[in-house]
């Protein structure tokens, strides 16, 4: 920790009330102890310990210089744990698979599930009474339109696109972008996610965001037709040159919006870009039953046919929603090897229609959970999406369907595995990225399964710590 060591002495002495004391606690001599002392009374121009035989007491200058020096260490505290990312981390006596263990964290990665209490580390986290879980991955967010959360509710969606969500987007500045994006970002680490796939504009600034934040991200370059060309080759740049600022946690996705926005020649040209460039592909896919008419009108066939025909659909694409997609299409999805980004909390609020979780499930695609915008969603808790995903899959009857494990791996490995990332799960060399759960919370009690619990009853309150690369976020 980048501080003055003669402060935390003192703060100890004054505490312990023994120079002694404080030495064994800090792991020094007992006159490198008296050295730092006298250094600082030399300072403050006066005694800040009454000497007694076998302790000392803050005098009244003593008393003064501890308050100033409280506030410093704070401050110290803070500053590190807001921008010094520890070479270790050491998680002690947290729950793992039903028994208590220390965790060790080496440059961002588990390095030993069953370490030593008295492992050396720079960081060592007191975890007795947590419970070590994934953290979550987002697969599919606008995350700068938090900044429109509660405008135009309980539209119908292609009204409530056309008439508020544009225009407002059309007039956010990249302040507003940095500012939306900030503000989702708090709400992700504060709910348990440490990775957001975002489709938006002026990547710059969700870059920006996501840099200073500790989180991953993977950025999109979002393709509309109707972007000035000059616009469009401005992006193409950006691509050629980028250069991650933090060193592996964000990667840009190439995100043509959707068949109802990009015409099949750019489509083709942006997976051409795409994979030429070795990005991912990021779309939305027959969302609406509108979005299928009218697929079917321009193109004489649904969407996900569509893009198959334009050669689009490969296992490097990322599709949201997929909605209304009948069982044939499942089939060309999993053919293909395309992972679909569900998201029940948005489909429900704006009406969607329920996702064909029997048809999604007996075609053994790849299915990530999502929160979708802020502003058709209102909420980035993805622990919401799982609770309600599971319910949603039962409803029609079969309570068997869509089990707790499953879905928090949809939510979990699903994503950090689409996008190339060795996360989702507490595993030796895996990153850690993880949550560690309150397991006095009512919620988590009597606790007789974990995931169930964080799946169905559980929410936000009940985590204590969440960790990106062993980076403590919340």
């Amino acid at each position: 920790m980048i501080e003055d060591f003669r402060l935390r002495v003192f703060a100890q002495v004054a505490q312990l009330g023994s120079f002694t004391a404080a030495a064994r606690a800090l792991g020094v001599s007992q006159p490198a102890v008296s050295q730092h002392i006298a250094e600082l009374e030399k300072y403050a121009g006066g005694q800040l310990f009454e000497r007694g035989r076998g302790s000392v007491r803050l005098t009244a200058r003593g008393r003064t210089f501890l308050a100033h020096a409280e506030e410093i260490l704070a401050g110290y505290r803070s500053l590190d744990n807001e921008f010094h990312v520890p070479e270790t981390t050491l998680l002690r006596h947290v729950q793992h698979e039903g028994r208590p263990t220390c965790i060790l964290i080496r440059h961002g990665r588990f390095e030993d599930l069953d370490a030593p209490a008295d492992t050396p580390a720079d960081c060592i986290v007191e975890a007795e009474g947590t419970a070590i879980l994934p953290s979550f991955f987002n697969t599919h967010t606008h995350a700068a339109m938090t900044l429109l959360r509660g405008q135009a509710d309980d539209l119908p969606l292609q009204e409530w696109l056309e008439e508020h969500v544009w225009p407002a987007e059309a007039r956010l500045q990249p302040e507003d972008i940095r500012q939306g994006n900030e503000l989702a970002i708090k709400e992700m680490t504060a709910s348990g996610t440490t990775f957001f796939s975002d489709m938006y504009f002026d990547p710059e600034e969700a870059v920006a965001a996501v840099e200073a934040s500790g989180m991953r991200a993977a950025i999109g370059i979002t393709v509309l037709d109707g972007h000035p060309k000059s616009q469009a080759e401005a992006l193409k740049d950006y691509i050629k040159n980028w250069q991650d600022p933090t060193g592996g946690r964000i990667q840009l996705v190439m995100c043509p919006h959707s068949v109802y926005t990009v015409g099949p020649a750019r489509l083709r040209r942006c997976a051409d870009f795409a994979r030429h460039h070795g990005m991912l592909l990021h779309i939305h896919l027959a969302e609406t039953r509108k979005e299928v008419e009218d697929c079917i009108r321009d193109h004489g066939t649904t969407p996900v046919r569509y893009l198959e025909k334009l050669g689009f659909l490969d296992r490097d694409v990322i599709a949201a929603h997929c909605v209304h997609v009948d069982a044939e299409e499942w089939k060309i999805l999993a053919r293909r090897g395309v992972t679909v980004a569900h998201c029940p909390c948005s489909n429900m609020k704006l009406g969607s229609g329920r996702f064909p979780y029997e048809l999604a499930l007996e075609s053994g695609c790849r299915i990530t959970l999502g929160t979708d915008g802020a502003s058709s969603n209102n909420s980035l808790d993805l622990r919401e999406e799982m609770k309600f995903a599971a319910l949603l899959a039962k409803l029609p009857g079969d309570t068997s369907l869509l089990s707790a494990e499953e879905v928090f791996r949809w939510a979990t490995r699903n994503g950090a595995g689409f996008f190339g990332i060795d996360a989702g799960r507490i595993a030796v060399g895996a990153q850690a990225d993880a949550v560690l759960l309150d397991l006095s919370h009512p919620k988590l009690q009597p606790g007789r399964n974990l995931v169930s619990d964080w799946v169905y009853s559980a929410d936000s309150a009940c985590i204590r710590y969440t960790l990106c690369a062993g980076r403590i976020l919340k």
